[in-house]
């Protein structure tokens, strides 16, 4: 007889939940920025700094809801994907998506679609302006085509910020994408 997992659930995002997001944040950047983040700085202190982010951010949240919304999806196994994102962060682009990550063995589940859908709902419902705008890795060619599947355009290239600031912890010279939607209900339609 199997036992199976109860459905995944979505929700805001509490102050204890920082080490959980604080470890799945890890874990995919271990896997999908190698390459473009250091080796040293990924198998080093990435879990310390990651934990030190969200700790700071669910505190200031669970103040101020108004400037960033932050949700998980857990299921019987815990915190399997997240979505933060700051409301009105940008003048000319509105929204920022500053993260959306899943654990790799729930890839392609719907579960970032459904992150990506809860967060576009939040801007809509905050922002003065109804844009929406994410940052991704060049490198990162899964989650370019899963945003551009959801309807986002590229309009930018530019060179990644080092982590924390320190250049150290970059391999070379990498870029990231900006990835656009000028209506954040659009967010999740996907095209072909």
């Amino acid at each position: 007889m199997t036992t199976s997992q109860p459905a995944p659930s979505l929700r805001p995002a509490r102050p204890d939940d920082a080490e959980a997001i604080a470890q799945l944040h890890a874990a995919s950047w271990r896997l999908h920025y190698r390459g473009a983040y250091s080796d040293a700085y990924l198998d080093g202190d990435v879990l310390t700094d990651r934990r030190a982010v969200w700790t700071a951010r669910l505190a200031e949240a669970s103040r101020s809801r108004a400037e960033t919304v932050t949700y998980v999806v857990e299921d019987g196994a815990g915190v399997i994907g997240f979505v933060h994102a700051v409301v009105d962060h940008d003048p000319r682009w509105g929204s920022l998506i500053d993260n959306l990550h899943v654990t790799n063995d729930r890839r392609g589940s719907g579960l970032g679609t459904l992150l990506l859908a809860r967060a576009a709902e939040a801007v809509v419902q905050r922002a003065a302006e109804p844009s929406l705008y994410l940052w991704v890795q060049e490198q990162n060619t899964a989650a370019r085509g899963f945003y551009r599947a959801r309807g986002a355009e590229h309009v930018e290239t530019v060179a990644i910020d080092p982590p924390g600031g320190v250049p150290e912890r970059l391999n070379g010279h990498p870029n990231k994408l900006r990835m656009v939607w000028t209506d954040a209900t659009s967010a999740t339609a996907r095209r072909s």
